[in-house]
């Protein structure tokens, strides 16, 4: 069993207090900061809380400037990860400073601009010499999950050279902030487990951030034709923006019905990036014989898989959580002008909005959200 050292504290009514360890690194005169603190399924909160000090010596302290939230950050909310407790600091993504680092950190220093990476790696257990971060014995997705994350002014990162990217000067931080977590989910779950190859016809289902992420990156491959469908006409209209050949609302028409008659029998790759059984029903009912169906998805039920239908079309089936191992060579194409992620980004708030940006980024149909940054009020 994982045994991920938790940042040390423990609540009384109105507060969250973390106890001083003897010898460890605090800031000089400020013990608290801002954070949004998840309080049970529908409840957060804006609070007072303490800065992260460094509990292990490959830790290092970061002072947050940007940060997002994410669909899973909603899912947190409605409960639907039973493994995030009440009392901890929500957000998994952002970009910033280092402020202070354990003695065996070796990669950074304080000063130091850095990407967070919404995956944890010791660098050393089975999982991480096979390249799957995601399942790090002593890390994985524990920002925001199993330990406080980045929704805050200050963030505690563990195992910090091998969970940080050094940031080039004068590169976009919005564009920045997408390479914490969506732009190497979209495609490393999507386009590279899906196996997309030049000349392939793909559809891509769910045109949120990291449906987009998938879009964006699919293109590194030339695909011959890219389908994108979702309900939200706005969203479908940026899709093709980014380089969507073609677009399907599925609330106005039959998204299979017109695939299998626009194809030969059905699309090479299918993406499936909401997290639901209407859309995995789309992705399994369009995948040619020989195709691939690559869930990125998040689902919080079960889906009625047609494996009387699929098992004899020989085709690839895959789903799983983001390792991040291609976000060194993201970032050059982030900085390089390749793939431009910041265009994903809709709205800005301040810290002091959050709860706000929460409720903006919960109606994104109505509010016209893709993804919202959050800057430090400072």
């Amino acid at each position: 069993m994982k045994t991920i050292m938790k940042d040390p504290v423990y609540s009384v009514p109105g507060k969250i207090i973390s106890p001083q360890i003897p010898g460890q690194q605090v800031l000089k005169n400020k013990t608290t900061m801002k954070g949004l603190v998840y309080n049970g399924p529908g409840k957060i909160a804006l609070t007072e809380i303490p800065i992260p000090i460094i509990i292990k010596q490959t830790d290092a302290v970061v002072k947050v400037i940007k940060t997002t939230i994410c669909g899973t950050d909603l899912g947190i909310l409605k409960g639907k990860t039973p493994s995030v407790k009440p009392g901890t600091t929500l957000g998994h993504e952002g970009i910033g400073i280092v402020e202070s680092v354990g003695d065996s950190v070796r990669n950074f220093k304080k000063g130091d601009h850095v990407i967070i990476s919404c995956i944890t790696s010791d660098g050393t257990c089975e999982y991480c010499k096979k390249q799957m971060y995601s399942h790090c014995e002593d890390g994985g997705w524990i920002l925001g999950n199993l330990i406080n994350g980045t929704q805050a002014e200050y963030v505690r990162i563990p195992h910090a050279d091998n969970s940080l990217h050094l940031t080039p000067a004068g590169a976009d931080e919005d564009g920045l902030v997408m390479l914490s977590d969506i732009l190497p989910t979209g495609h490393e779950i999507g386009v590279i487990n899906g196996c997309v190859k030049p000349g392939d016809t793909i559809a891509i289902v769910g045109a949120g951030p990291v449906g987009m992420s998938a879009l964006l990156t699919a293109q590194f491959y030339s695909p011959a034709k890219i389908y994108m469908i979702d309900l939200d006409d706005n969203r479908l209209k940026l899709a093709k923006e980014f380089g969507a050949t073609d677009v399907i609302n599925s609330g106005a028409e039959d998204a299979v019905k017109r695939i299998m008659s626009e194809t030969k029998d059905g699309v090479d790759v299918s993406i499936e990036a909401v997290g639901s059984g209407p859309t995995f029903d789309i992705c399994q009912n369009i995948v040619r014989p020989g195709g691939h169906i690559a869930n990125i998805g998040v689902h919080g039920h079960s889906v009625d898989l047609q494996l009387q239908n699929l098992w004899i079309q020989n085709i690839t089936l895959t789903a799983g959580l983001v390792n991040t191992n291609t976000t060194p060579m993201l970032l050059k194409t982030v900085v390089s002008g390749k793939i431009d992620p910041k265009k994903l980004v809709t709205h800005h708030f301040k810290l002091d909005d959050i709860m706000h940006a929460y409720e903006v980024f919960g109606n994104a149909s109505k509010e016209k959200a893709m993804k919202v940054i959050i800057e430090m009020n400072n």
